[in-house]
This record gives C-alpha cells, sequence and structure tokens, in this order.
C-alpha cells in the first residue's frame, strides 16, 4: 500500500468540485474511492471556510458505493447505527466500529497469507487441490450415507440414481475450481495492489 508521510489536501468548492492540491487537478468521488483503496490518506476541507469536512465526503463515498447496488451495510446494521445516535452509548460506538474493523482487517490479512502459502507452497496449487478432493469425498460419502433408499431400487427412488448426486458434484467441482482461480489470482497480485 502506498502511504504518503502527511494526508493530501482536497478542497472542496462550492460548486461541489473537489480540487487535489498534491496533484493540481480536479478530482471525484470515485478517484477519493481509489485512494483510499490504495491506502492514500486525505483530509478534505471547505475551500470557502477552511472548515474540515473530510467526514462527510467519506460518509457520501459509503453512500455511493451503496447506491451502486454493492450493498456492504446490512439493513440491521444501519438501523442500528441509527438508533445509536443521541444515545448514551454514542460515545462508544465510533471507536468500538474502529476496533472491530481494524480486527477484521487483520484477520482478512491472515487469511490471504494463508491462503497464498496454500496455493504457492504446493507444486501447481497441490495443496488447495488436495484439500478440495478431501471435502469432496466427505461430501461424497454423507451424500450416500443420507439416501433414503437401497441403490439397486431406482424406480422407487429416482432421488438416487447416481446421476442426480453426479451432476450435483460436477457443479460443486466447477465451483471450487472456479474459486481456486480467483484465490490464485489474489495470490499472485502484486503486494502493492491492494
Amino acid at each position: 500500500m502506498a502511504k504518503t508521510q502527511d494526508p493530501v489536501t482536497i478542497k472542496k468548492y462550492a460548486n461541489r468540485r473537489l480540487y487535489n492540491t498534491g496533484t493540481s487537478t480536479y478530482v471525484t468521488l470515485e478517484d477519493l474511492a481509489t485512494m483510499v483503496k490504495e491506502g492514500e490518506d486525505f483530509v478534505v476541507y471547505d475551500a470557502k471556510n477552511g472548515d474540515d469536512i473530510t467526514h462527510s465526503v467519506l460518509t457520501q463515498i459509503i453512500f455511493e458505493q451503496e447506491n451502486k447496488g454493492q450493498n456492504l451495510l446490512p439493513i440491521a446494521f444501519l438501523r442500528q447505527i441509527i438508533r445509536f445516535y443521541g444515545d448514551s452509548m454514542q460515545m462508544m460506538v465510533p471507536r468500538y466500529l474502529e476496533m472491530s474493523i481494524d480486527s477484521f482487517t487483520k484477520e482478512q490479512e491472515k487469511f490471504r497469507d494463508q491462503v497464498a502459502k496454500t496455493l504457492v507452497g504446493a507444486p501447481f496449487g497441490g495443496g488447495f487441490d488436495e484439500h478440495v478432493r478431501r471435502n469432496m469425498e466427505m461430501f461424497e460419502r454423507a451424500f450416500n450415507i443420507f439416501i433414503p433408499f437401497n441403490k439397486g431400487d431406482e424406480a422407487a427412488a429416482p432421488a438416487a440414481t447416481p446421476e442426480r448426486p453426479t451432476d450435483e458434484l460436477d457443479a460443486l467441482k466447477r465451483q471450487m475450481a472456479d474459486m481456486q482461480q480467483k484465490l490464485e489470482r489474489l495470490a499472485t497480485k502484486p503486494e502493492g495492489s491492494n
């Protein structure tokens, strides 16, 4: 992640345009979202009165992302946040949320490291393939336990025919292969491109 020593100053003008003083260019909320994702710190000031409006601009970025259909915040969470406004616990909520998201971020990085080690550690991703194969075998054994009819009585139990479990297993195998490809792309991503 590219982190600068001092945050970049962004000025917001009355015409709602945002000006990046570091690059001497106008930027959009989408540009600011990209800066956040790249770990670049910035502060936003109202160009007219000099007030720090970083909080409201970041909230606006979240609002824009949510409006695009990228719903990250569940409705129950949003309702609970609204309930905390004016509540005696209001002062504790920001710090609690900050600690929670920090913890989640650290766990996410550990998970990515684990996946990368699994995929890179074995030749041709063999460690991950072996894990998937074992899971599929366990699934097959569990599925066979729950077949309610004798396998020889196919007329009485169409759900127990070998074709149906095979189709479902093939679909699961395709999904697992897709997930493995996505994980491999994540593992091979350069460190600075998070």
